[in-house]
């Protein structure tokens, strides 16, 4: 599975590069295209697996005035 994540900054939130290393922190890999970063994820990961790091993006990202959209898909 790869996990894409799209980021809308705002220019009353935290800079850009702030929020690309915290994402970055979480394994998150830039990438060209429509999507701004990937998550690739290790056998055997299941849709309550992405579901606990949509939960986990989110509190990561708390407080940066941000919005994401995230995709989930299998390889």
């Amino acid at each position: 599975m790869k996990t894409y994540i799209k980021v809308s900054f705002s220019s009353e939130g935290a800079r850009p590069s702030e929020v690309i290393n915290r994402l970055r922190s979480l394994g998150f890999k830039p990438v060209i295209g429509e999507q701004d970063m990937v998550y690739e994820w290790g056998n055997g990961a299941t849709p309550d697996d992405a579901i606990w790091f949509a939960d986990k993006i989110h509190a990561t990202l708390a407080g940066f005035n941000v919005l994401f959209e995230i995709e989930t898909v299998s390889d």
